[in-house]
């Protein structure tokens, strides 16, 4: 699930629309899951502001209420659940006349949605963004041209009140119509991330058969926008001021596949690295055996693509990968692994893996954790298995206790976690551009941001606690800086020009 996001002041262009739209309707959203949701997300504001719509932050000044919803997984689905309902109070007790529902929840649970919770007033599908004027009832008015506002991301949160209104019990209706929807560079966008970087959709769907996935449901078949839509829309965010992007699809590595492209995400960057504006480019997701040789070379040779690597490979044991249809194992990975520290110096390299599949046995999670310690991750990500219905490993038997699922995640972090804190140790003195993104969360006597060793709100942070005297830190701005302590996952800095 997301992170709460740190709010930014709207722009100048904002403020202004807001004094001379006079009675336009208020639209507050509400954001849940991954990138992917958070780029539906702005599409959709962005499409209400040009047809006159006022964003806003607070949902108690939203006469439209929309949630944008995960149902990756089952604790996805609850959160998501949860904030619907706690939206609804806003139209029951509240300003809000109108409730919408959209997202993945919606291609999962449209008929129940409208059926268990009656305060939803539309619903609109990952396949249907173009449908949320309709849904909302804006309509006509001016066009608003702003192009920074906030966007309030919810983080995943206690249960409320769900249960009994919308029961996992009801929750048995038909997949939607697959999903076909695409944006394009001429689709209207209003950003909801820190003005300095953004996130370029770049691919839809997947057709990849993981036996413990559902995204091929929620998302449809995998199809790559234009080569020249994606090109353009980096121009004209680095035109805007955005200074790194970050490409994203369930997986960027076949960007290009459906048209009969050839090592289409390694032409892409190529291209993308070009644009002087932007310092940092990256890309989410790469399929392990979809990592070409030409894709790491060109990783190489750009100084503006960061040597940045995210493959999620989600076990080691060859036995468990072929259950979930994946294929591969820990010398195939380790040999592809080896391959991609050669090629590209400075490599970062993330991954993560799902413990308690169905069936998976001592030894093979065993085999897991032997491979973790040969591969030495920069950074892991650990997930209990989720059943999910509609997924094939739903019908796999010998089922993992969730104490025993719970027990190998937090065995296989603390595995990681004396790696990380190694590979950090190993920074301590060095230099490295930073991005300076805003005060810590911490405290307040801190300053935080990214290297290019960090992808937005995935991996830790520098911790800044040297500022050079008389000068005001300025958020957004890159620095160079160097690491001065290690903590676990952390790093301490100060800025030195």
């Amino acid at each position: 699930m997301s992170k709460q996001r740190i709010p930014v002041a709207p722009s100048e262009t904002q403020k202004t629309a807001k004094k001379s739209t006079g009675q336009a309707q208020k639209v507050g959203f509400v954001s849940l899951g991954c990138p992917k949701n958070l780029v539906d997300s702005e599409v959709m504001m962005g499409m209400l502001a040009q047809a006159g719509a006022e964003l806003t932050t607070r949902a108690e000044d939203a006469d439209v209420i929309v949630v944008n919803t995960c149902s990756f997984i089952e604790s996805a689905q609850q959160e998501s659940v949860n904030t619907i309902l706690e939206m609804a109070r806003h139209k029951t007790a509240g300003r809000a006349q109108k409730l919408v529902v959209a997202g993945c929840l919606v291609e999962r649970f449209r008929d129940e949605i409208r059926k268990n919770i009656p305060e939803v007033d539309a619903v609109v599908g990952t396949g249907e963004l173009e449908k949320i004027l309709g849904a909302s009832g804006v309509g006509g008015g001016r066009k608003v041209n702003s192009p920074f506002v906030i966007l309030q991301s919810r983080a995943e949160g206690e249960a409320r009140e769900a249960q009994g209104r919308f029961s996992r019990e009801k929750w048995e209706g038909a997949i939607a119509d697959l999903p076909n929807y695409l944006y394009d560079d001429e689709t209207p966008r209003i950003l909801a991330t820190p003005k300095h970087t953004a996130y370029v959709k770049i691919a839809e769907g997947c057709d990849h058969p993981c036996t413990f996935c559902i995204i091929p449901q929620l998302r449809g078949k995998f199809r790559s926008r234009r080569f020249e839509s994606v090109v353009a829309e980096g121009q004209r965010l680095a035109a805007a001021g955005v200074r790194e992007i970050t490409l994203i699809g369930q997986d960027t590595t076949c960007y290009g596949e459906d048209f009969g492209l050839k090592d289409g995400l390694a032409l892409l960057l190529e291209k993308l690295a070009k644009i002087e504006e932007l310092r940092w480019i990256r890309f989410l997701y790469a399929y392990p055996n979809k990592i070409t040789g030409r894709l790491l070379e060109t990783i190489a040779a750009n100084e503006r693509v960061c040597s940045y690597i995210d493959v999620p490979l989600q076990h080691a044991s060859a036995s468990v990968l072929k259950r979930m249809k994946r294929g591969g194992g820990a010398e195939v990975f380790l040999r592809s692994i080896a391959k991609m520290r050669r090629t590209i110096p400075e490599l970062t390299l993330r991954t993560s893996f799902i413990v308690g599949f169905p069936g998976e046995t001592e030894k093979e999670f065993e085999e897991l954790c032997e491979f973790v310690g040969e591969a030495q991750f920069d950074w892991m990500g650990t997930f209990g298995y989720s059943d999910q219905e509609g997924a094939s490993a739903h019908e796999i038997g010998k089922k993992i206790s969730q104490n025993e699922v719970e027990r190998r995640r937090k065995h296989l972090m603390a595995i990681q976690q004396k790696i990380s804190k190694k590979r950090k140790k190993a920074l301590v003195g060095r230099e490295f551009e930073l991005v300076l993104e805003g005060t810590s969360e911490e405290t307040d006597l801190l300053l935080e941001g990214r290297t290019a060793m960090h992808a937005p709100e995935i991996d830790g942070k520098v911790l800044v606690n040297d500022f050079p005297d008389g000068e005001e830190p300025e958020f957004g701005r890159f620095y160079r800086c160097e690491i001065t302590a290690a903590h676990d996952y952390d790093v301490v800095g100060r800025i030195v020009g």
